[in-house]
């Protein structure tokens, strides 16, 4: 089953594609000298900015508006991976210690 969120993130990186391309670079010496005016400015049209350092893309930033939306993204696509788990069967059921004696042994084994 596809969630709703990842069709909204694929909705959303389709009518966006061409301004995925064109993402404004923020130099670290705008950043420098113009502050926080050279991410408002950079986010004015675009959901998201690279900041360059020495002519290499360092940083992305983005509003908060937008990085709750892909948190938002983040955990639907979570909870959709744990439901498809769910209906395969795919989880273990016990007691809280037998899943610290399970921990543990996965750990020893890691370890050896």
């Amino acid at each position: 089953m596809i969630n709703s969120a990842f069709n909204s993130a694929i909705d959303y990186t389709a009518s966006n594609a061409k301004q995925e391309f064109m993402m404004s670079i923020i130099s670290a010496n705008d950043l420098k000298t113009k502050g926080v005016k050279a991410i408002e400015e950079a986010l004015a049209t675009q959901p998201e900015a690279a900041v360059s350092v020495r002519g290499q893309v360092k940083y992305i930033v983005m509003s908060e508006e937008q990085y709750q939306y892909l948190r938002e993204c983040e955990l639907e696509a979570a909870l959709a991976e744990s439901r498809v788990d769910l209906d395969a069967g795919r989880y273990v059921k016990e007691t809280v210690a037998q899943h610290i004696r399970r921990i543990n042994k996965l750990n020893a084994k890691l370890v050896a």
